[in-house]
C-alpha cells in the first residue's frame, strides 16, 4: 500500500502541484484548505507525513503542527515546513514548533521528494523498532520482574517532568510555560537527560523512554 501524504495549504495550485508530483512518484496524497481541516484528515487517515504550508486561514500552520505534537499518536509524525516566509526568525519558529525541515518557496519538486524520502526512511525504521519493542514486551509481559530488560535511570523530579513533556511532542518553550521556568533552563534539563540516557537527540530521548516506560 502507498504511504499516504497529506498537504495543508490554502494555494489550489500548490497543493495540485504538489499532488501529482508525489502521486506519480508513486505516494497517495490528500490535501486540506486549512490547519482544522487537516486536523480532522489527521484524526481519520494517519498519513505518514505532513507538508504544512504557515499562513493559512481559521488555523494557521504554526498552531497545526503545534496541535499535532500535543497528540501521543502524530508526536514522531514526519513534517515539513513548505512556505514563502524565509526569515531566520520564522524558521526558528518553525522549528520551535515541533517541524522536522523548514522549505521555503519556491522550490524544487526534486528537492522536496528527496526531502520526503529521507524522511519517510527514518519514520518507518523508528516506528518498526517501536512495534518490535512493543511486541517483545508483550512477549515478556508475564515473565518475571528480575528479568525485564528496561533501563533504569535516576532522574531528578524536574528532570522526570521535562520527560514527561518532551514525549507529548512539546517544544521547549511550551514546556517553559507549562513548569515556568525559561526555555534556556529547559534546554539544560533536556541537555542532562540526553547525557544521562546517552541519546544524541530529542527523538532518540523520547524513543528511549517509551521503549523503557520511562514516561506514562
Amino acid at each position: 500500500m502507498p504511504l499516504l501524504i497529506l498537504i495543508a495549504d490554502d494555494d489550489p495550485g500548490i497543493c495540485l502541484a504538489v499532488s501529482d508530483y508525489l502521486e506519480l512518484s508513486g505516494y497517495s496524497v490528500i490535501s486540506a484548505r486549512n490547519g482544522q481541516e487537516a486536523l480532522s484528515l489527521l484524526q481519520s487517515y494517519r498519513p505518514h507525513l505532513l507538508i504544512s504550508d504557515i499562513r493559512m486561514p481559521i488555523v494557521d500552520g504554526y498552531e497545526l503542527v503545534r496541535q499535532v505534537r500535543q497528540r501521543p499518536e502524530f508526536r514522531l509524525l514526519p513534517v515539513i515546513f513548505l512556505t514563502e516566509r524565509r526569515s531566520t526568525h520564522e524558521r526558528i519558529r518553525g522549528y520551535q514548533a515541533g517541524c522536522d525541515l523548514y522549505l521555503p518557496k519556491p522550490f524544487e519538486m526534486e528537492e522536496l521528494a528527496a526531502i520526503i524520502r529521507n524522511l519517510l526512511e527514518r519514520s518507518q525504521i523508528v516506528q518498526s523498532d517501536l512495534e518490535f519493542s512493543r511486541s517483545q514486551e508483550s512477549e515478556n509481559h508475564h515473565s518475571s520482574k528480575h528479568n525485564s530488560q528496561h533501563l533504569s535511570f535516576e532522574f531528578t523530579k524536574r528532570e522526570q517532568q521535562v520527560l514527561e513533556l518532551l514525549a507529548t511532542g512539546l517544544s521547549n518553550i511550551d514546556i517553559g510555560g507549562k513548569l515556568h521556568l525559561s526555555h534556556k533552563t529547559i534546554e539544560k534539563y533536556v541537555s542532562s537527560l540526553l547525557r544521562k540516557t546517552e541519546t544524541s537527540n530529542r527523538a532518540e530521548l523520547i524513543r528511549l523512554a517509551l521503549e523503557n516506560n520511562l514516561v506514562e
